[in-house]
């Protein structure tokens, strides 16, 4: 054992994760150079395309040191997402130690705080990297004075390397050797193993991601799950190369893989511990948090006929991520399609992709909301997540929505800017902290409903991309909600209904008016938008008819045939708006969902 060492990258996003795990798989001659794609443990088409990792993955290096002997390296590469973060906790639990990455030019961002704290909550030692040190920006002295400011870590340890020329990339190995410490356990406990991570396989089964901490798994014992009680016989242990490569038996210390023939990834649950059923270990290991929902948005196939397809494929999805729910749901306009909860809209917007790529199904996409409160006259509280279900206003006693605590890293000269962003979203008990000369955390507390919307692209747009934000939920407080509707000639849209703040409506039904004004054909007759509480009608736009010009054909003559065909004509108009249908394009759905600056 005192050759392994289990670690792994954390970072914010986009400060080079996954091209440090490339140059580790490189170093280790772990794969020909013919072979060789860059983010080779991204595996799917989305993670490749935009350049980021949704799935942490696990790979075990052989490294040989300075010293002559032969380590095995368990490295676990996560997300930099805060939608993602939920990965990243789990992944931590499998390990000893951490790479804290940081980009030499751009310094310590939000996501940087909120990965150290949860590795300092798993007890990890820290080695911190600098990264990106070729850049013309890269200012690696000012970083590592904030990395020891800012984090409080020895300057004295700071790593500096280039993941993409690969300088100073086997001194980091070494690092890893040297200053991560190798894992306890004895091999001849009670097994006790922790899940950490499950990918389903067509043919094999789940296969599941686990750290041995005592004790000793091999193929032909019958594991039990503590969280289940379910028993399930060892087809097949190993280790993960590129490929699973199969072995005799994992040991205490060892990180690797379990093949049971279990159907379903949610039989297996993270956080759960495997043990023997014959020798069972005295008590779980302590799980994981679950994982909350805290955007949800109903998906709609256009077509009523994909309705079983996109019920088999959302199954088939939730096989590969634990952190997606869905339930059935129906709407008048939209037939039947699934309320489903995301961590986030990345999240939403990840799942709407594969949805469509993998799947071929097009959806409709309601507008996305949170979990609110409603306290009733008579003491019950309900649970909403869908303006459909919105009560009676006149039996609803109070409305609580919920806040986040949210933590934004900027340049100085953004402050205005980003300040003026937080009000006009409702934020409260705002406070300022200056980590490093030039840079400004902002710390505020703000509805998540006002984040969900559009909040990230704003800041991003007004400090040019170099804003970064972080957030974690706090509580639900009281608020002023209403349910807004969307008219279209008369009828109401079920899917652009959405739950908002009364201050914020009109504004919101504006927007929604405007948007669908560009989107919607013009008719042969009048079409009327309008946005609505309850029957009041705060706001309206109008498509103008298309004319035909009925009086072309009378030149001169008395004004009264004029008349009495502009008559007939606009008896014909209202007789048509009566009965008439207006389709909605799908494109005017997705239109409604964009803010007004986008």
């Amino acid at each position: 054992m005192d050759t392994i060492r289990n670690f792994s990258i954390i970072a914010h996003i986009d400060h080079g994760k996954s091209t440090l795990a490339d140059r580790f798989i490189q170093l280790c001659e772990m794969v020909s150079a013919r072979d060789f794609k860059d983010q080779i443990l991204d595996s799917m088409d989305i993670e490749r395309e935009r350049g980021i990792t949704i799935k942490s993955q696990t790979i075990c290096l052989p490294y040989k040191a300075k010293d002559g002997r032969l380590y095995t390296l368990n490295l676990v590469d996560t997300p930099g997402h805060v939608d993602f973060s939920y990965e990243v906790s789990r992944a931590l639990a499998a390990c000893e130690g951490a790479l804290l990455l940081v980009d030499a030019a751009q310094g310590v961002e939000a996501q940087t705080l909120a990965n150290l704290y949860l590795a300092m909550e798993n007890d990890l030692e820290i080695i911190p990297v600098l990264n990106k040190i070729d850049l013309p920006a890269a200012d690696p002295d000012a970083v590592t004075l904030q990395i020891e400011d800012d984090l409080g870590l020895d300057a004295n340890l700071v790593q500096r390397c280039s993941a993409k020329t690969g300088e100073g990339v086997a001194d980091i190995l070494e690092a890893i050797v040297r200053l991560l410490p190798p894992p306890q356990g004895d091999p001849d406990k009670p097994l006790e193993a922790l899940i950490f991570d499950a990918n389903y396989d067509p043919y094999r089964g789940t296969i599941i991601s686990c750290r041995i901490f005592e004790g000793r798994v091999k193929p032909g014992d019958t594991v039990k799950f503590m969280a289940t009680g379910a028993t399930h016989k060892v087809e097949e242990v190993g280790l993960f190369n590129l490929k699973r490569s199969p072995r005799k038996e994992l040991s205490a210390g060892q990180v690797g893989y379990i093949l049971a023939g279990i159907k379903t990834v949610s039989d297996t649950k993270s956080g759960d511990t495997i043990t023997l059923k014959d020798n069972p270990c005295a008590k779980p290991l302590p799980g994981f948090k679950e994982v909350l929902q805290v955007v949800f948005s109903s998906l709609y196939p256009i077509t009523t006929d994909d309705y079983e397809d996109l019920a088999a494929a959302l199954e088939k999805l939730k096989l590969n991520d634990a952190s997606l729910s869905f339930q059935k749901d129906s709407s008048s306009a939209l037939g039947f399609g699934f309320r489903c909860g995301f961590l986030g809209l990345l999240h939403l917007e990840i799942i709407q992709e594969r949805l469509e790529r993998e799947f071929d199904i097009p959806l409709i996409l309601t507008v996305p909301t949170v979990n609110y409160h409603f306290f009733l006259n008579d003491g019950t509280m309900l649970e909403i997540d869908n303006p459909a279900y919105f009560p009676d206003p006149t039996v609803i006693d109070r409305t609580e929505e919920p806040f986040i605590k949210a933590s934004i890293l900027m340049p100085e000269r953004y402050m205005g800017v980003v300040m003026n962003l937080c009000i006009e979203r409702r934020a409260e008990n705002t406070n300022y902290n200056y980590p490093t000369p030039g840079r400004i955390e902002l710390t505020c507390e703000i509805p998540l409903a006002e984040v969900i919307y559009d909040f990230y692209d704003r800041l991003k747009s007004v400090t040019q991309g170099y804003g970064s934000f972080d957030y974690s939920l706090l509580d639900y407080r009281r608020s002023d909600l209403v349910k807004l509707d969307i008219l279209v000639n008369g009828e109401k849209v079920d899917a652009l209904s959405q739950l908002t703040h009364r201050s914020r409506s009109r504004e919101r039904g504006l927007n929604a008016c405007e948007r669908l004004k560009e989107e919607i054909p013009r008719q042969m007759f009048k079409i009327a938008i309008q946005a609505a509480i309850g029957g009041t009608v705060i706001a309206r736009t109008t498509i103008a008819a298309l004319r035909k010009d009925v009086t072309a054909k009378c030149y001169g003559g008395d004004i009264t045939r004029k008349r009495k065909l502009l008559e007939k004509q606009k008896a014909g108009k209202k007789r048509m708006k009566t009965v008439g249908n207006v389709d909605i394009p799908q494109s005017a759905f997705l239109a409604v969902l964009k803010s007004d600056q986008g």
